[in-house]
């Protein structure tokens, strides 16, 4: 896969954008996993890049994240965190990404797009709530109320403020642009 200048100076930039929302962060007094706006920043990710490009740059977040530069909520950072309880939805970052990005490029139906949004939002969860109650040791219906049932509205909010801001900057500034 090759990637042009432009591509890869977007890749970064996004992956940039992604840690300065992981930044916006409220800690919860009842979950480890704090309110952030990450999801936001991967769902304006996969919209505006697409799949291929989104991907790179969700992965670039957390190869920067992995290797400890503190770009994961709360100024946190390193394999620790990757594999801790909140690891999870970090890791499924790079696929809702792909899925966004795919069914926009590929169908460009609005639709399709807002179904492959909170599909993107169900493997996340999916992922995360599997990691949290495996390391913490909490039962999946334990970690689902820990960690997803407190989110979904304000998720699900995040999601549709993702979807008319990554139309308008599609529309306006990357509509010249192609991404192949």
């Amino acid at each position: 896969m090759k990637l042009s200048t432009r591509e890869i100076i977007l890749c970064g930039l996004f992956a940039a954008l992604i840690s300065v929302f992981a930044q916006i962060s409220i800690p919860l007094p009842f979950t480890t996993v704090p309110l952030t706006l990450q999801i936001f920043g991967i769902a304006i990710t996969g919209l505006i890049l697409g799949y291929k490009c989104g991907f790179i740059a969700t992965l670039i977040y957390l190869i920067l994240g992995g290797i400890g530069i503190p770009v994961f909520a709360q100024f946190s950072g390193g394999v620790g965190v990757l594999f801790g309880p909140t690891g999870g939805f970090l890791l499924g970052y790079p696929l809702m990404a792909f899925i966004i990005g795919y069914i926009k490029e590929k169908f460009n139906s609005h639709i399709l797009t807002a179904i492959s949004m909170v599909v993107g939002l169900a493997i996340v969860y999916a992922f995360g709530t599997i990691m949290f109650s495996f390391v913490t040791g909490n039962t999946v219906m334990q970690s689902l109320f820990y960690c997803v049932v407190p989110f979904v509205l304000v998720d699900l909010l995040k999601l549709v403020l993702a979807d008319i801001i990554g139309e308008t900057v599609c529309k306006r500034v990357f509509s010249s642009l192609k991404f192949n």
